[in-house]
């Protein structure tokens, strides 16, 4: 019997998407690992200028995707994943070549060739039937990959005896020829079917005009998610660049296997909670359920850090707690949120134009946090400021969450779409 097109959507999907995304991690996070000791510009640590210097690349990358990706027409998809990661290994190498500080300058060329890599991935996968299993395996790739590259490059570091500059290119490498075969066996993956186009609107290239009638519809909703996504996706990335000195900070120094196992049952359980949502098949069902997910994703980032400051529970155990709460809002807002959102309302257009609003003013968040914390809270340890981030991220989240759903259930009323009204969605 031949294989089903349902199967090879998810076969192709699921091991393309996961692989291509998985492999970029290699060009992006190794540097987080290494410590840059007794380097500093202008009074800033070298660590955090380079950080600083590759997330304003990647936040330039995510506003210019607001219009690349949401105008993307799929012959040209792979040709922009290879070019993209060429470009970002090429960036390394010079970060190695170039003498420090010139070489900052590398690090954001490294961001603005990474930051559009994501909505090329994801514009595969949208607008299926699988998209919430597709979505939620694409999105593990980047909770797992973060911890396994930095032991990637710990390791090529520790046992290759390669410098902190050269760490990066060298990471890099071993990852490219990866990349390159899984981005060639995404472009492979099957368009999605007449059965998925009903069910969940066929995803389109938006014009100029498309995309103002989107921000003129959903305008206030938008501004309090993206709000809480900025403020979710500064304390995410604030967690994954400085996880060496938080897992330092509470006993695990020099620990390279920490980084990847505490990652894995995030990963794991973040996977099946979303994946579970493919089974429910009235979209307007699963927008609300997502914002319940939203809720106790926040409650438990702010839960988890009360009983570790009390002693409660160990470093380790809070430290994936917290990522997990983390993961449980930023995993939605990255993909299947809005993909849900547009099947919900009908809207003609995509979702990487959804994300990219969302992913742009949440990396300018990310950069605002490192500033402040360099120069606004330098005196707080980096455990310190996390805890006192946890608390504050938690109810933010809470009260947009509610807030938001609130919203939703007014407009859909409303549209005189009720329930009842959805094309019913057949068996996965």
């Amino acid at each position: 019997m031949g294989i089903t097109s349902k199967n090879r959507h998810l076969a192709y999907g699921a091991l393309a998407s996961f692989g291509t995304y998985f492999c970029m991690y290699a060009f992006r996070k190794p540097f987080t690992v290494a410590t840059y000791e007794n380097l500093s510009i202008i009074g800033i640590d070298y660590k955090i200028a380079l950080i600083i210097a590759q997330v304003i690349g990647y936040m330039l990358s995510k506003f210019i995707g607001i219009k690349l990706i949401s105008e993307l027409k799929p012959e040209n998809r792979l040709k922009y994943l290879l070019a993209m990661i060429a470009f970002a290994e090429l960036s390394l190498i010079l970060f190695a070549g170039l003498p420090s500080p010139y070489n900052i300058f590398c690090m954001f060329l490294n961001g603005l060739s990474l930051g559009m890599i994501w909505g090329v991935v994801f514009s595969y996968v949208e607008g299926r039937k699988v998209t919430e299993i597709l979505g939620v395996i694409l999105c593990s790739s980047f909770i797992v990959s973060s911890g396994v590259v930095k032991s990637a490059g710990l390791m090529v570091m520790t046992y290759l005896d390669v410098s902190e500059f050269w760490m990066p290119a060298a990471t890099g490498a071993f990852f490219l020829l990866p990349f390159i075969g899984f981005a060639m066996l995404l472009d492979r993956m099957p368009p999605p079917t007449e059965e998925d186009k009903i069910l969940r609107e066929e995803r389109l290239p938006m014009s100029q005009k498309d995309r103002k009638r989107v921000l003129v519809n959903f305008l206030f909703p938008l501004l309090i998610l993206v709000f809480f996504y900025v403020c979710l996706t500064a304390m995410r990335d604030f967690r994954d660049n400085f996880s060496r000195e938080i897992w330092d900070a509470v006993g695990y120094k020099g620990d390279v296997a920490i980084y990847t196992l505490s990652e894995i049952p995030v990963a794991i359980i973040v996977l099946v909670t979303i994946g579970m949502f493919a089974f429910i098949k009235n979209n307007y069902r699963a927008f609300q359920y997502y914002h319940y997910l939203l809720i106790v994703g926040a409650l438990l980032v702010g839960v988890s850090t009360f009983l570790f400051q009390n002693t409660i529970i160990g470093p380790a155990f809070w430290m994936i707690l917290v990522g997990l709460g983390l993961y449980m809002c930023y995993v939605p807002f990255n993909c299947i949120f809005f993909d849900r959102m547009i099947a919900t309302f009908r809207i003609k257009g995509n979702a990487g134009y959804l994300i990219y609003i969302a992913d742009a003013f949440g990396y300018l968040g990310s950069m605002a946090v490192l500033l402040y914390k360099n120069f606004g809270q330098d005196t707080v340890s980096w455990l310190r400021f996390f805890m006192n981030g946890s608390y504050v991220i938690s109810g933010i989240g809470i009260l947009v969450s509610i807030v938001s759903l609130w919203y939703f259930k007014r407009k859909y009323e409303r549209s005189n779409q009720g329930p009842e009204k959805e094309i019913q969605i057949v068996n996965l």
